[in-house]
Order: structure tokens, then C-alpha cells, then sequence
């Protein structure tokens, strides 16, 4: 919704006043719910939504509402200032009348939500990112919640891309060796390492399937056009 210009000029069409309710009572008024506290209020916008076509066919037209209504302010308060400014927007521009106005007059909260429909939120970042020099999976842009052990294992798999991995060779490579002689490190059996598996597969989402099981032999790392592989400028020492 584009707003041409705006006109600022107090709108002075001589009319006559119309009667008026009573002034209300002369008691003090409560505070404001929205004014907060060490401030106080100086004046009110009141937006009026109201194309001229929209006007002549109720009978009148801008410039007599808004003389209408500063007769009834002088009435009621007769040491109130007013000004009168009209928006302006191409013909046909759409949209609800009052939501012209507003953005029209600088409306901060219509402002804001004008931007936020011209500037949509920026796309996120959609696949997977196996950044081996620091140890981190992104997932469509938010980091995978994988522990030591399971990343280990998915850079078991990606550095050897394109081979199957047969469980008794991970079991050897990434506990046996960790554990050494008297190691703290519980060495699963090869049912074990299947339950590692589905826990990191279920922590890839919707990319589980870069882990593939080939069934009676073991698992492989399946690249797809979605992965991405960071590696340090010197390769890891894993790869041997």
C-alpha cells in the first residue's frame, strides 16, 4: 500500500454548528490505563477511515465532519487546539480505509506492520552442514544436539565416504581403542552399536537417511545435494 503524500492543512469549510449533547460531568476523570507513570497526556489522534465517495453518499463530506467535530471539542474543552491533516493515496489503492489513514499519518504500529508485510522474514537455511573441524552438525540452520560419541560416529561414516562400515570395525575403531587398557568406557556388542545408530539418525530429522543401513553388513554415510562437509585445511586425524 503506497501513500502519495500527505496534506497537513487544517480543513476551514464555514459551517454552522449543530446542537451538541450535554458536557459531560465536571468530576475528576480516572488516569489513563495507557499513559504510564512520570508522564502524562497531552491530546489524542483519532483516525477516521472515510473515502470522499464514501462520505457524499452519507449525506456530507470530509470538510464538514472534521468542522463538525472541532465544534464539539471547542464545546467541551474550549481550550483545546486541534489540527486537521488528510491522507492521501492513489485511486485505487486498496485496502481498509482507517489502515490508509494510519500509515498515511505515520502511525507507528501500522508502520510497523506495513514493514513487516513489504519485508518478509529472510528464508532459513535449509540443509544439513557437517562441519568436521568444529565438531557440530547444522540442521536447516539450527546446530544438532548430538553428543561426542554420536558425532564421532557420523565422521566414522562421512570420512569414509561411499563404504559400508560393518559394526565390528566401528565397535574396534571408536570404543576398543578409546577404552585402552583399563578403560573406564563400556565396549558395546554389535546389537549395542544399531542403538547408537538410531539415536543419531533421530537426531538428523528429517536428513536421517545420510546413515544408511545396508542390511546383513553395516552402515554407510549417503551424501545427498543437501550436505554440505566442512573440513579443517589439514585433514582430520581420524582418517587413517
Amino acid at each position: 500500500m503506497s501513500i502519495a503524500s500527505i496534506d497537513r492543512t487544517p480543513i476551514t469549510a464555514g459551517l454552522s454548528k449543530s446542537s451538541h449533547p450535554t458536557p459531560p460531568s465536571t468530576n475528576a476523570a480516572p488516569r489513563l490505563r495507557a499513559v504510564p507513570h512520570g508522564t502524562e497526556a497531552r491530546g489524542f489522534v483519532l483516525y477516521v477511515g472515510l473515502d470522499e465517495t464514501k462520505a457524499t453518499d452519507s449525506g456530507t463530506d470530509l470538510s464538514a465532519l472534521v468542522e463538525k467535530l472541532k465544534a464539539v471539542i471547542a464545546e467541551y474543552a474550549p481550550a483545546a487546539q486541534t489540527h486537521a491533516a488528510v491522507a492521501l493515496a492513489p485511486i485505487g489503492a486498496g485496502g481498509r480505509d482507517v489502515d490508509v489513514v494510519r500509515l498515511a499519518l505515520q502511525d507507528p504500529a501500522a508502520l510497523a506492520k506495513h514493514r513487516q508485510v513489504e519485508e518478509p522474514a529472510p528464508k532459513r537455511a535449509s540443509g544439513v552442514i557437517i562441519d568436521i573441524s568444529r565438531k557440530r552438525v547444522i540442521l536447516d540452520g539450527e546446530p544438532a544436539a548430538l553428543t561426542f560419541k554420536e558425532f564421532e560416529l557420523l565422521q566414522y561414516l562421512v570420512l569414509r565416504e561411499g563404504r559400508t562400515i560393518d559394526r565390528s570395525e566401528i565397535i574396534g575403531s571408536l570404543w576398543s581403542a578409546a577404552a585402552g587398557p583399563g578403560g573406564d568406557d563400556d565396549i558395546p556388542n554389535e546389537r549395542t552399536i544399531d542403538v547408537h545408530v538410531r539415536r543419531l539418525r533421530s537426531k538428523l530429522g528429517d536428513y536421517e537417511d545420510i546413515v544408511r543401513t545396508v542390511r546383513g553388513v553395516g552402515y554407510r554415510f549417503d551424501r545427498h545435494a543437501d550436505v554440505a562437509i566442512h573440513q579443517a585445511s589439514t585433514p582430520s586425524p581420524d582418517f587413517f
